[in-house]
């Protein structure tokens, strides 16, 4: 395994002990990882990521934000793209088998994760590897092995699994190999400290397994909260509720300013690297009123705007956002789609994933908050769009419609 022109490590207690608190929801094995890191010691810090959608959402930037914490203390970074884990499908979040991805889908989602990723850490300083390096070449012989340290008991044990099984629901045999499949990424780029959220915990743990059935000293774990998306649920690209890597600056801006104000304090903590003083005031402030919420969540807009875009479009998006909701004017950078004429509203909305639902669509224009800007609003979630329009969507959601 290379070092990729990595600076001195770090020891520095304080920043250690961020590392191992903010953001963070367990730490397996705490004091044996924070003992490591005053050492000295320069360790292998692993985060995979499944090519399941073309685009990253800002609920990864959660474990991507702590591998840069772990980058700057100068520690070896790896980030790993689940290309071949993703045709079979992690289960640990879902209550219905994932289908199993075409190669070619997974190369088209993949296409781009690099420069995304680089838009946290520094890609130049650590590895990206791909898991069918080692994870395709492998016999029946050597699965047998690995699945040997495990049970179906432990397996069908999992809350979400014990639900479905529960409800009738199937389970295939292809989810169980799943957790030997990251586990034994662990094995191949020999990780001293994996990364996840708290819903891999099962396959996390997978690793030390496998490390310990190989030779290899147990890696430690650090797992993160998962952050909720613009509809309170877990935020994911399936479900729409995201909010993208890639999203134009005022599109960002815009959908942090829609959330709920009970998401703010999380964000700052585990979405930014505002200090965690100030967060602590933040939290305080809203808490006891003397913060308001949308001045606050204007703070938190910038600030994670500037990380992605950098600082002078995130004041751009912030004097777009206060024209649109002042004046009712739409921002500059509005993404654009072109349709057919007669499209149907929430066939244009649900595609863009403008919205999580149509549930939450017709909510929303129910109480009349579909509108062309500066015009009408729409009166069914069926209403066909016959010529070129921004639309608003709620107060902080725009869209371009070229009809062609």
């Amino acid at each position: 395994m290379k070092e990729t022109n990595l600076p001195p490590v770090s020891t520095d207690e304080k920043k250690i002990d961020e590392l191992l608190g903010r953001g963070v929801s367990e730490v397996i094995v705490k004091e044996e990882l924070r003992k490591r890191l005053l050492s000295g010691e320069r360790l292998r810090i692993k985060l995979g990521i499944d090519p399941t959608s073309p685009d990253l959402h800002i609920g990864r930037a959660v474990t991507l934000l702590k591998l840069r914490d772990f980058q700057e203390l100068g520690h070896q970074v790896v980030l790993l793209v689940g290309d071949f884990t993703a045709v079979i499908g992690d289960t640990s979040d879902k209550d219905a088998e994932r289908p199993m991805l075409a190669r070619e889908k997974i190369e088209q989602n993949e296409a781009n994760y690099k420069a995304q990723a680089g838009k946290l850490i520094d890609m130049s300083r650590a590895e990206f590897v791909h898991n069918s390096e080692w994870l395709e070449p492998l016999t029946y012989r050597e699965i047998g092995d690995q699945a040997d340290a495990f049970s179906v008991a432990d397996f069908i044990a999992r809350d979400n699994i014990a639900r479905r099984l529960e409800a009738g629901k199937r389970v295939s045999l292809r989810e169980v190999l799943y957790p030997l499949m990251q586990g034994y990424d662990s094995v191949a780029v020999r990780a001293d400290v994996e990364l996840g959220g708290m819903d891999q915990k099962f396959n996390l743990l997978a690793g030390r397994a496998l490390q310990e059935k190989y030779g290899q000293r147990p890696q430690n774990i650090v797992m993160g909260p998962l952050i909720e998306g613009l509809d309170g649920r877990k935020m994911s690209s399936s479900w729409g509720n995201t909010i993208t890597f890639n999203a134009t600056p005022s599109d960002m801006y815009g959908k942090v300013m829609s959330m709920r104000d009970e998401q703010i304090a999380r964000y700052f903590e585990c979405c930014t690297r505002v200090p965690m003083v100030e967060v602590a005031e933040i939290e305080r402030g809203l808490g006891d009123g003397s913060m308001h919420p949308k001045d606050t969540k204007m703070r938190l807009a910038r600030e994670i705007v500037a990380l992605y875009h950098g600082e002078d479009a995130a004041r751009q998006a912030e004097d777009g956002w206060v024209s649109a909701f002042s004046e009712g004017k739409a921002p500059e950078d509005v993404p654009e789609i072109a349709v057919e004429k007669g499209a149907k509203l929430r066939d244009v909305l649900t595609a863009q994933k403008l919205v999580a639902s149509v549930g939450e669509l017709r909510r929303l224009v129910d109480a009349g908050a579909v509108a062309e800007v500066g015009g009408a609003a729409f009166k069914t979630i069926d209403d066909t769009i016959d010529r070129t329009m921004t639309l608003r969507v709620g107060k902080h959601r725009f869209l371009k419609v070229v009809v062609r």
